[in-house]
């Protein structure tokens, strides 16, 4: 799928906040579709998991299945996977420090405990829910116990969601949701990649909240592509329903926040497509983007709390 600059600049200059509002009911739409599959099945399969590779809005989406599901007196819970991460020892955290480990890798899941409490919470058996300490890198008691009642739903969300060496949980007894960014970007002879897209949200994101130059998150990127290519690309063929997470006023509003900074990276090439199309888009004001918008996991101020 591709969309225009031009298209994008005519919506955002004659109607910037009605236009931001289509695109998210369009996106509501979208989820509530599936939102109301899940709900048919429930019975048979109470556990849904969610994929995607990094910055393609997997928090949010998750979140916001969870609410069209309660709101339809469907109770729903959900939980990330990060938290069944594998603590890791001395010697693999000074690894990790050096750059030398792969941090993205399957291994890194505890799948056993995983497996095990997706089995209970299917079954209406009380878990503890465990807590990853990222700072630490250690999993923790939480005290957080969950026991499924029937007819509830839980959602698990993580990129090895959908890698069946990891979920060992027969597929009969699952929902399996992939989403990335599926939409390109053209401008005059430039066809903007999605993964372009999902870069530039990982740099508004981690520019504002974690300090981090955008010349850091570029430096890690490709690291990040090889993971997704190895361990979650692979597995999205798996999914029962794909979605595309683009908003088609997205890249107008970043353009005040990132072109800036971009320009002063002009001495990367792989950059330049990227500047180019921001250069070429009308602005979009924060004021015009409602919180419950997907692209508030990215920029901040949304209803989500993660």
């Amino acid at each position: 799928m591709n969309i225009e600059v031009t298209r994008i600049n005519q919506a955002v200059e004659s109607d910037p906040a009605g236009f931001v509002q289509q695109v998210n009911s369009e996106y509501h739409f979208q989820l509530k579709t599936i939102a109301d599959s899940i709900i048919k099945n429930r019975s048979t399969r109470p556990v849904i998991l969610l994929s995607g590779p990094s910055g393609s809005g997997k928090t949010t989406t998750a979140l916001m299945i969870e609410k069209i599901l309660d709101e339809a007196g469907c109770e729903c819970h959900t939980i990330s996977m990060d938290n069944y991460f594998s603590p890791l020892s001395a010697e693999e955290k000074a690894l990790a420090a050096e750059g030398k480990m792969d941090l993205e890798s399957p291994l890194r899941v505890d799948s056993d405990l995983l497996n095990e409490q997706i089995a209970a919470i299917s079954e209406c058996r009380e878990v503890e829910i465990p807590k990853y300490n990222f700072a630490e890198s250690t999993r923790e008691h939480s005290g957080n116990f969950l026991k499924r009642k029937e007819g509830e739903l839980v959602i698990f969300e993580g990129i090895h969601a959908l890698n069946p060496a990891v979920i060992t949980v027969p597929d009969e007894r699952l929902c399996k949701l992939y989403v990335s960014v599926r939409t390109r970007v053209t401008c005059d002879d430039i066809i903007l990649h999605p993964s372009k897209v999902r870069l530039l949200r990982r740099m508004i994101r981690d520019s504002s909240f974690r300090k981090r130059s955008l010349t850091e998150t570029l430096k890690m990127f490709p690291s990040v592509e090889s993971g997704e290519n190895k361990y979650i690309m692979p597995y999205k063929h798996r999914s029962d329903f794909d979605i595309n997470t683009f908003m088609s006023y997205e890249l107008s509003l970043y353009r005040n926040d990132l072109l800036w900074q971009l320009r002063e990276m002009e001495d990367c090439p792989e950059l330049q497509d990227v500047t180019k199309v921001l250069e070429s888009l009308t602005p979009l004001h924060k004021k015009d983007v409602t919180p419950d918008s997907l692209v508030c996991e990215f920029v901040g101020n949304g209803q989500f709390k993660y």
